[in-house]
């Protein structure tokens, strides 16, 4: 079994679940507004967050953080080797940083401050800090080029004898992301990974590029923390996290919601039905799979493994539980008939009553 990191009572690889991450979006100064999206994050299941540490003079607002929130916070430290001891020293109990931008004689302070507090460190690499050097080494292959640039830095503090590492190397494009991590993969088997695109974008392509790119690492067990990285709301980058793991069967967070694309057979409006139901799915428990369907083509005979699901009729709309016809209902009295049919509630037949088979 791979190795496992503890960042305060988040454990992370060793056949932990994949854990979502996310990073808070607001100045650390401004203390109010980043302790609220600390808990809009954890209403949404974040399971850590990053947070930037830019500036010596924020460590007691990184401190007074760490004391008022309940989501794992992992300072995210560039180049200065004073910040990442002050992020250490203010409470957090995980940071980020890139070895090979510190003095060596200064990493080795880090090193000793994250062993005597019992601080997991995440390395890594990204497109943009590969250097020339190691691009050379690598013959121009950028995917190659970002594999060399975090053995080296994993390295750095594996001599030292620090182990409570996370991996991680990101890049913009798709392919060369993948293709480093399965680099690296290779040279370091044992070790959790963060996964996930830098630079993704916004909007539908941004969700995308990161779905892509984290699947398929995913897919092939490499992966043991992700973030979804959107120019979005961090809360959006956490749920867009737990969808990729829902399809991938990896967790399960929500409910499975299925709906046919609709054709020309469709009986019903499956988008309108799609947004009736939504504000009734969340009482409902994690992993339960409810179908829209647009036809009898559809549901309840393709929807049949769905706990719960709707479907269109010549006269209205079809409800069945575990592929069981429920009853059949004209559409005007579907506002007052589904928040009992998703409450559990018995229903009056209304017509239809048979089976799938019907």
């Amino acid at each position: 079994m791979k190795r496992s990191v503890q960042i305060g009572a988040l454990r992370i690889g060793g056949g932990a679940p994949v854990r979502v991450e996310s990073m808070l979006k607001v100045p650390l100064s401004n203390r109010e507004a980043c302790a609220a999206q600390c808990a809009s994050l954890l209403r949404v299941g974040c399971e850590m967050a990053r947070v930037a540490l830019p500036r010596p003079e924020l460590a007691p607002d990184l401190k007074w953080l760490v004391s008022n929130t309940d989501l794992t916070l992992m300072a995210d430290i560039h180049f200065d080797p004073t910040l990442a001891v002050l992020a250490m020293e203010a409470g957090c109990r995980a940071i980020r940083i890139n070895p090979g931008n510190m003095p060596l004689n200064r990493l080795n302070d880090v090193i000793r401050t994250a062993q005597t507090l019992g601080v997991t460190i995440r390395i890594g690499a990204n497109g943009g800090s590969v250097s020339g050097r190691q691009l050379e080494a690598a013959g121009g292959d950028r995917a190659a080029a970002l594999c060399i640039a975090v053995r080296e830095q994993a390295e750095l503090l594996l001599g030292a004898g620090f182990e409570d590492l996370i991996l991680s190397a990101k890049s913009s494009s798709v392919p060369e992301c993948v293709r480093a991590n399965v680099l690296i993969a290779r040279e370091y088997p044992d070790f959790p990974f963060h996964v996930g695109l830098t630079e993704a974008g916004p909007g539908d392509g941004g969700i995308v590029k990161g779905a892509a790119g984290i699947s398929a690492l995913l897919a092939q067990g490499i992966g043991d923390t992700i973030r979804v990285s959107l120019t979005d709301a961090p809360e959006r980058e956490v749920r867009v996290g737990y969808e990729i793991l829902k399809a991938l069967e990896l967790r399960t967070r929500g409910v499975n919601l299925i709906s046919c694309p609709t054709c020309g057979r469709r009986r019903a409006d499956v988008m309108e039905l799609t947004k009736l139901i939504e504000p009734m799915l969340a009482s409902l428990p994690d992993g339960t799979t409810v179908a829209v369907m647009g036809c009898e083509v559809n549901g309840p005979k393709e929807a049949r493994h769905a706990q719960m699901g709707i479907a269109g009729t010549p006269s209205g709309a079809v409800l069945f539980r575990e592929g069981r016809v429920v009853g059949e209902y004209p559409f005007e009295t579907l506002p007052n008939v589904l928040p009992r049919f998703f409450a559990g509630e018995p229903l009056e037949r209304g017509g239809a009553g048979q089976g799938v088979g019907h």
